[in-house]
């Protein structure tokens, strides 16, 4: 039989504070539809956005992340951390990695810091990886940051994705602590599909387009600098892949899906919620959401909701919380965890 006591001699990570950051530039449906000449209604109904935040010009990935990181350490009150994890998908240059410059900006130079591109499943494969120093003794404490600044990569002129984006950041900082108090992260399951990766894709940029020396035509040149989102397949694997992995992480928790008391999902559109929550079988009602107000923010999009329910004090500590995400690679994951007791 196992020992009951043994489990509270492990060591886990542990929630312990919690951040988000939106620009202040705010661009709403109204503006789209004049865009693409189609009604303001029609743009919420399809994707549930009612308003996305923009970056200001000039501004970057690093400026949102580092506004997020602070909110986070303040409410965590307590040492520095070892490392700094951020999970994005546009960070400020191709190379170095943007975690560095974040963590000085933060008075955290020396830290451990370096980026996860996972672009929307980020900030579930930061958990893991923040988690993984935790368990493995490397850390004692971690800032996790998911932030992206998808309008800058994003075709102004391509409806489909351009009605989606918006730009954020949130943080959460994690410390060791024992399974079995508020705020422990328990279960993971994480996945990919590279043979898909030409569903969300960004042709420019990388080593393989600038290796291979052909001129793009005159007519692709601007659109290949802009990420590309084949819409109904994206969905279509979104609601598979997050189903399928919602029911792995929820098994090896041993959490039945009608008792899990809140989802938190990557917020691509609000029809994939939707349809996740009926595959899933919980009820709509425990699906947090906030994509009305802040769009599609990609690898910010779960940190941040949680750093709003945290603001709101809408979840009670202890309270059994999944993590479900979905983005280009194609990557896939999930976590299960308990919601922390926060001080006021």
């Amino acid at each position: 039989m196992p020992d009951p006591g043994a489990n509270a001699c492990q060591t886990a990570a542990v929630l312990c504070g919690f951040g988000g950051y939106v620009p202040h530039s705010t661009l709403a449906n109204a503006e789209l539809a004049e865009r693409f000449a189609v009604d303001p209604e029609w743009i919420l109904q399809r994707t549930g956005i009612a308003e996305r935040r923009v970056v200001e010009p000039g501004g970057a990935t690093s400026d949102l992340a580092v506004h997020a990181g602070r909110a986070a350490l303040a409410m965590a009150d307590g040492p520095p951390p070892d490392a700094i994890v951020l999970a994005t998908s546009t960070p400020d240059h191709v190379t170095p990695a943007t975690a560095p410059d974040v963590a000085d900006r933060l008075g955290l130079g020396g830290a451990a810091a370096f980026d996860v591109g996972a672009v929307c499943s980020g900030f579930v494969y930061g958990l893991a990886t923040a988690t993984g120093l935790i368990r493995g003794g490397v850390a004692r404490r971690v800032l996790l940051i998911g932030a992206d600044t998808y309008t800058t990569v994003v075709d102004p002129l391509d409806r489909g994705a351009a009605i989606l984006f918006g730009d954020g950041a949130g943080a959460v900082v994690v410390r060791a602590g024992t399974p079995d108090e508020p705020g422990a992260v328990g279960e993971f399951d994480l996945g990919s599909d590279g043979a898909h990766k030409d569903l969300i894709l960004m042709p420019a940029g990388g080593s393989r387009q600038r290796s291979s020396g052909a001129q793009l035509p005159p007519d692709t040149q601007r659109t290949h600098r802009y990420a590309r989102v084949v819409g109904n397949e994206v969905f279509r694997n979104a609601v598979r892949r997050m189903t399928a992995s919602s029911r792995a992480v929820l098994d090896a928790a041993g959490w039945p899906p009608d008792q899990v008391d809140h989802v938190v999902p990557h917020q691509a559109n609000a029809r994939i919620t939707r349809a996740v929550a009926e595959h899933l079988g919980v009820p709509r009602d425990r699906f947090l959401s906030n994509i009305e107000r802040v769009g599609n923010t990609a690898g910010a999009s779960i940190p941040l909701l949680l750093a709003h329910a945290a603001a709101e004090r809408r979840l009670a500590a202890g309270a059994l919380v999944l993590l479900t995400a979905f983005g280009g690679g194609l990557t896939w994951g999930s976590a299960t965890l308990t919601w922390p007791a926060l001080t006021p």
